[in-house]
């Protein structure tokens, strides 16, 4: 019997290489938010429209064009480390830290007056509806001739 000799197909690795780059690109343009997903886009279609197309078909399925969560957590991550970092100035640092912890503070009493104050408006508008309730229930008087 004659057999077909096999060679190795680069074709594998090649499709490998690629999704490899496709997954890089989308990292590095999540890591720079929504604008980088439209100046892509937008270079797409003026280079090669249907790359353009396919970006937009792309940034709508996966929910990268409308969703907000996505737009804000890239950019507040660099600050977040960088302001963690030290200067090499201790009495700075101290300061920053000092700071830091004070905002952080004030953004925590904020936060429990507004919840006491959602609290608060919840609590009226319950006592409010248990008024009018009771007021509708009362039994009322037969109107009939006199």
């Amino acid at each position: 019997m004659y057999s077909t000799p096999t060679y190795p197909s680069s074709t594998g690795q090649h499709s490998a290489g690629l999704i490899s780059y496709a997954r890089r690109a989308e990292a590095w343009l999540d890591a720079r938010g929504r604008g980088a997903w439209i100046a892509a886009m937008i270079a797409g279609f003026v280079l090669v429209w249907p790359v353009g197309l396919a970006l937009l078909g792309y940034m709508i399925w996966s929910k990268r064009m409308f969703s907000r969560s996505r737009d804000i957590r890239p950019v507040a991550r660099p600050f977040g480390r960088h302001m963690m970092q030290s200067s090499g100035n201790r009495a700075f640092d101290a300061y920053k830290e000092d700071t830091l912890r004070r905002l952080q503070e004030e953004q925590d009493n904020f936060e429990a007056f507004l919840a006491r104050l959602r609290d608060a408006k919840d609590k009226a508008e319950f006592d409010q509806f248990m008024a009018d309730r009771s007021g509708d229930t009362a039994v009322k008087e037969p109107q009939g001739d006199k």
